[in-house]
């Protein structure tokens, strides 16, 4: 998803830096809208994964320190090496989709000169 995301938004910044003229932005403007949807849904479905992750963790890690065995510290650190990737990718779909929102009113802007 992390290279699709970006190889997406990457391509869409080299068509508007160089706008062409002739290019049907009308419909440029719905693929995009598509594509924004689609990872809009992949950034909500990472949101509940993680906040799922962490709040598990934070119980994991209140039933750890209440009855002090070791097993429960251990299932704290491989959740919180979990955490830690998710959120990474979360941070990446957030700032992604968010530069798309950008990209989205200078199609706008170009629809709106014709």
């Amino acid at each position: 998803m992390k290279e699709r995301i970006l190889n997406y938004r990457k391509s869409m910044d080299a068509l508007l830096e160089d706008p062409d003229p002739n290019a049907d932005w009308e419909q440029i403007m719905k693929s995009h809208l598509n594509q924004v949807a689609f990872f809009q849904h992949e950034r909500l479905i990472h949101l509940i994964v993680t906040a799922l992750v962490a709040i598990l963790m934070v119980m994991c890690f209140a039933v750890a320190v209440i009855s002090q065995q070791m097993v429960m510290f251990l299932l704290v650190f491989g959740l919180l090496v979990l955490l830690v990737p998710y959120l990474g990718h979360y941070y990446l779909l957030e700032n992604e989709v968010q530069k798309m929102y950008g990209q989205y009113d200078k199609i706008e802007e170009l629809l709106k000169r014709r």
